[in-house]
């Protein structure tokens, strides 16, 4: 049976929704969250979250942990180089990177990884993920990086997989509908650094350029300095402004795909004007990479007829991945 899905106007505000009913034995409290969430994901596309459980202890060691290997000469940060990768896991340097194709490259450096158990000390462990599957790399200098990136990493996959049956409530399913469907979390985690954005940037360059994430969802967490903007249906910046104690979590590609978008992947974009260097770290959190992006039931009317061809979930992130990273892909 098609469902009926209300918009509202363009938003001017990002929501912040309370998380302590997230896990609750009632099913009407449940049922009340995913009610705000089917609201944000219709109307907006972002939304904060508050009482996550993430300790922030775990946030504060793995930020430490990103500092002292940002601060890591380049020679040294260019040996993990993501171009080296087969499935875009290591080091992405300045300019290296550029989501916004109309832009130059995106002015941040970033560290990338992807699934591994939280307690591996080798590559023996690596996971089938088709088009996708490969090791992480680590720097090997760092005791305990890889430690503690993983403590938030893993920390950040269960309140993934908690959010899975809410959006399922959100959408009028079984809360287990997407249970067979992220047995395999494609989770995969950036650790960003933005230096000061010049007070004359240069043409076409920012933080991260205008665009959408590939994946079902993104968990970040932000820093104290404001960079994070998102357009509304107007066209219109709307400002994330880092919150304390919160995460941001927005929306990516796959479910506007899966629901014909219904649920909206929106447009956003970082520019770090503050003066000090920036940090955040984002966890792009999909479904199982040989699953298809089919349209889900109740999201193809007669008014919504379906838009998008149906493609698995790796091929689609690792086509969205190549585009991003082709401008500085050096070739023989």
């Amino acid at each position: 049976m098609a469902q009926n899905y209300q918009t509202g106007g363009a938003f001017e505000e990002i929501p912040i929704i309370d998380f302590t009913n997230a896990r609750s034995s009632d099913p009407a409290l449940r049922r009340s969250l995913a009610a705000e969430i089917r609201d944000a994901c219709v109307n907006v596309g972002f939304f904060y979250i508050k009482n996550h459980g993430i300790p922030e202890e775990v946030i504060n060691t793995t930020i430490g942990g990103a500092k002292e290997y940002f601060a890591l000469p380049l020679e040294t940060k260019m040996k993990l180089d993501i171009h080296g990768s087969p499935n875009f896991k290591g080091y992405t340097a300045l300019l290296g990177e550029n989501t916004n194709p109309e832009n130059r490259g995106d002015l941040h450096e970033g560290f990338d990884l992807g699934w591994e158990p939280a307690d591996c000390t080798d590559d023996s462990q690596v996971r089938e993920d088709g088009s996708m599957t490969g090791a992480n790399v680590w720097p090997e200098n760092l005791p305990g990086f890889r430690k503690d990136v993983l403590a938030y990493y893993h920390a950040a996959v269960q309140l993934g997989l908690t959010l899975f049956p809410l959006f399922a409530l959100a959408l009028n399913l079984p809360e287990n509908f997407f249970e067979d469907k992220v047995t395999k979390p494609a989770a995969i985690m950036r650790l960003l650094h933005y230096p000061p954005q010049p007070a004359r940037p240069m043409e076409g360059v920012q933080g991260i350029g205008a665009h959408t994430d590939y994946e079902c969802f993104t968990i970040l967490w932000q820093d104290k300095y404001p960079a994070l903007q998102v357009m509304n249906t107007n066209g219109k910046w709307i400002d994330a402004v880092p919150i304390p104690g919160t995460l941001v979590l927005n929306l990516g590609d796959q479910f506007a795909r899966w629901t014909n978008d219904v649920f909206k992947s929106t447009v956003h974009r970082a520019i770090n004007a503050s003066g000090s260097e920036r940090y955040s770290m984002p966890l792009f959190f999909g479904t199982d990479y040989e699953v298809k992006l089919e349209p889900i039931p109740g999201c193809v009317t007669a008014e919504n007829p379906a838009k998008y061809e149906v493609a698995t979930a790796g091929d689609y992130v690792k086509s969205r991945l190549e585009a991003t990273y082709a401008h500085s892909k050096v070739t023989a």
